[in-house]
């Protein structure tokens, strides 16, 4: 039990991890969705390249998000000052518990969010005009994500 004890601090780290490196793994396959029907589109007009950029950036930001809260996690514990101070397991389980919201609502937000701007990327093929309103379609989803981002910040803040 004297482990569990001590290792608050190792566990907080493994939450601020999952934080980033699931918001990332999100975002990777978000982007690589937009991409591959992206592509598709380029081969065919590469005069859209930049409409296609911005549709890809979208499911991107959920990895940004997911490192803020990983700085911002290892920034309270002292990470950045050099003088990390020892967790109890429950503060531990606290600042873990504060990175699942970003970590988990990033990977699947993100994901989505890929999903749904890989047809908007196909409805600005076939109607270049209605390109914004695959952005908004696209945007909606990102609303989701900035409450997982405000969630884990605001939990994170109160350590």
């Amino acid at each position: 039990m004297e482990f569990l004890a001590n290792c608050g601090t190792q566990v907080a780290f493994l939450g601020a991890t999952l934080a980033v490196a699931l918001a990332c793994a999100g975002s990777g396959i978000g982007c690589g969705s937009v991409g591959e029907a992206g592509t598709g589109v380029l081969s065919e007009d590469p005069g859209k390249f930049a409409s296609v950029l911005i549709m890809q950036i979208l499911p991107g930001t959920q990895g940004l998000y997911g490192l803020v809260i990983w700085f911002f996690a290892l920034m309270k514990m002292g990470f950045f000052s050099g003088s990390i101070a020892p967790l109890t397991i429950g503060q531990g389980l606290g600042y873990f518990a504060a990175c699942l919201p970003i970590g988990i609502g990033g990977l699947v937000t993100a994901i989505a969010q890929g999903r749904c701007a890989a047809t908007g990327v196909m409805l600005m093929a076939k109607r270049p005009e209605e390109m914004s309103k695959g952005i908004v379609m696209a945007l909606i989803i990102e609303f989701y994500a900035v409450l997982c981002l405000l969630a884990s910040f605001l939990m994170l803040n109160s350590f």
